[in-house]
Order: structure tokens, then sequence, then C-alpha cells
């Protein structure tokens, strides 16, 4: 843990630090990249590292998770932690990545922080980092034990048995455990699977796709929006019979215990989590009341928009109210609405849990409106890889 003198150093140092960690990521990435290139092409999502979403990810995380040493903020902390181990697990992280994480993150801080690394301020910061990495490993660990694993034995072959278009750019892939003769895991509802795919280049991409099925079914079922490597390459390849290696369910964005009011907040493919979830408390028949609000760019290209009706329809106290940026006039209504979303006319009473699902830009709006109409923070849950951990932190 941290000493005192260790918190003066990382409390003086942390504005420059911060203001450098965009530099010292990008560093960071190709400095690892070139000494592991196996990282860059069968565990780093490569589209991330395009556009920069990857580097900020790590920058917030840091940023965030030092700043929570000086200001402790248990809540935030788990808030952070927890996302980071759930996402680590579904890609199979082990304890030794740590070790090479390390190396070249600390190599990047000197290579751009120079004469101001000192002995003193490289103890702090090594410190923070071992600090940070202890409480990951511990809770991945924690979390390969749940799903009965070994730590990073987390994938499978699976097969695909259906596929189906849902929309324009959507595809529905069903996948069935290989052998055909036993059942895959369950899983809780709102949980995802990592799937990696092989492509032309030899490189082994990962993405993390929403389970929309029910949790007991002996399958599994996800949807895929065309965008990035391996969602071209399931539109383009993947079919009826073919075999996919996917990972064990992880994530907790799942549905809160009790019998409080739930809001399910959604922005295009950000609908499968709530389909998900709407489909385990449809067989429940779950009592609780249930505002359920998406917003898509229009019906047409809208996925899972009639199962999403018939979920919402199908729960005892279930309201549904969709927001479209082009909708003709004699659709619109009170539950039909033109525009983004907003939450003029929607009810959110104190002890409401909200789930957002969604963009980036999309969770952070609808962060800061659920706060403005007091909401308590800690009844705002999300799901956020990327670019929003920057924001964990700063209201």
């Amino acid at each position: 843990m941290l000493s005192d003198t260790q918190r003066e150093t990382l409390a003086a140092t942390l504005p420059a630090v911060a203001g450098a960690i965009g530099e010292i990521t990008q560093r960071f990435y190709a400095g690892m990249f070139a000494a592991h290139p196996e990282l860059r092409d069968d565990l780093f999502n490569r589209t991330h590292q395009k556009t920069g979403e990857q580097p900020q990810a790590l920058a917030g995380s840091i940023a965030a998770f030092a700043k929570l040493q000086l200001e402790p903020d248990v809540r935030r902390q788990r808030f952070i932690l927890e996302r980071i181990a759930h996402k680590h697990a579904s890609l199979g992280v082990t304890r030794d990545q740590y070790a090479v994480v390390h190396e070249h993150l600390f190599a990047a801080i000197v290579e751009v922080l120079g004469d101001a690394v000192t002995p003193s301020v490289a103890d702090a910061w090594d410190q923070l980092y071992w600090d940070m990495a202890d409480l990951l490993i511990k809770s991945e660990d924690d979390l390969y034990a749940a799903a009965g694993v070994e730590p990073g034995q987390v994938w499978r072959e699976v097969r695909v048995v259906e596929r189906t278009q849902i929309s324009p750019d959507t595809i529905a892939l069903t996948v069935a455990a290989a052998d055909d003769t036993s059942r895959l895991p369950g899983f809780r509802p709102g949980q995802y699977i990592s799937v990696q795919v092989g492509l032309d280049d030899g490189a082994h991409q990962i993405r993390q796709y929403s389970l929309t099925g029910a949790p007991t079914a002996p399958e599994w079922r996800f949807s895929v929006k065309l965008a990035g490597e391996v969602s071209a390459h399931l539109h383009e390849h993947v079919f009826e019979g073919d075999l996919l290696r996917v990972s064990t369910p992880f994530g907790d964005l799942v549905l809160p215990d009790g019998d409080a009011p739930i809001v399910l907040a959604s922005a295009g493919i950000g609908c499968t989590p709530v389909i998900g979830l709407l489909t385990a408390m449809s067989e429940q028949q779950d009592a609780r009341a249930v505002t359920v609000l998406h917003a898509d760019r229009s019906r047409d290209r809208q996925p899972h928009r009639g199962q999403l009706a018939s979920l919402v329809e199908s729960l005892p106290q279930g309201r549904l109210v969709q927001w479209y940026e082009s909708a003709s006039d004699h659709i619109i209504s009170d539950s039909v609405r033109r525009g983004q979303m907003t939450l003029d006319g929607i009810d959110i009473e104190p002890d409401t849990h909200v789930l957002l699902c969604g963009p980036t830009g999309f969770l952070a709006s609808m962060r800061d409106t659920l706060l403005d109409r007091d909401v308590a923070e800690g009844r705002i849950h999300y799901e956020t890889f990327g670019p929003e951990l920057l924001r964990s932190g700063t209201r």
C-alpha cells in the first residue's frame, strides 16, 4: 500500500503525469507492440487503437485510480476496477501480462517526463501501479473461480445454429456447444461474451457482444452490428454450421435485486443488453415498474424493434418510449418522439435504478441529465469501456 510519503509525491506529480498521460500511453502501446506484436494482433482491439479509444481508456483508468488514492472514494474505485476486471476476464488476461504492461508503461513515463522522474517519483508511481494491478488480479481470479475456469482459460468452440438478419446492418447469431451434446453455461442477464476471429492477415481479433437470449437456454444468442474488423468478418464469413471461438460470459451490468422501479435507457445497438435484461424479466413476470427508453436513427434501421416492444408489453408494469432522429409525423406520439432522447415527461422516483447502454456520448449525456434530476449516482449503472472512464471521477 502507498505510504504517506508516496501519497505526497503522487499529489505533487499527478498534474504533470495527467497532463502527459496521452503521450505516455501512445508511446507505451508503440513500445509494447513493437516488443510483443502478438498482443496487438491477438488481444488488443486494433480498431480502438486506431481511433485512440484504447489509449484514452488506459489514461482514464490510471489517472482516475491515482486521484482516488488521494481523495478516497470506495464506490468510484469499485466502479472502475469491476468494469476493467470483467473486460480483462472476458479476454483471458493473466497476472503475468501485468508485468509486461508495467515494463513498457514505465519506460514510456521515463521517456516522456525525463529528469522529472526521480527515484522517489518512480517509486510512488510504481507502487500505485502494483496496488491497482494487485486489486485487478485478485478480482479477475475471483471471476475465473466463480465461472469455474482456470485463470485465462475462458475460451471454447461453439457452433452457429442460426443466423438472422434483424436490421439492414445487424445480424443475430445463435450458437450451441460444438459437440452438440451439451449445454452452454448459464449467464446473468446483461452479460456479454468475447468472440475471437482469425483475419486474413493472420491476426486474431476480439470483440465483446451482449447476450440477448434467455439465461436458462442451452444456447447463446447475440447481435452483431456491422462496425469494425470482427463484426465485418462475422457478417461476411460466418453462417449456420460454422465454428466460433468465444469466451465464458462476464459483465457486471446486471439487474439490481429488490423491487425498486427500473429505467432501462439505450441507444442504437446498445439495445442488446436491454433485450437480455428484458428477456429474463419477461420470463419471471417481474412485477417491478419498468420504463424502457430507446433512441435510434430511424425505425427501419432499428435492431430488435419488434422484440423490444413485445418484451415490454409482456411485463406487468412495462412502458416503452422511443426517439428517432428521422421519423414521419404520423408515428409521433407520447411514446414515439422525434430527435434525441430526453427525460422530459419521464417520471423517475428517488429509489429508481437506471441502467444505461449505448455509445460513449450517449452515456455521458444521460448520466449528467440523471444527476441533474437528483438521481443518486450509486443508482446509475452502466457498462463502459473506453474514454468514458475519463469521466467516472469528474462529477
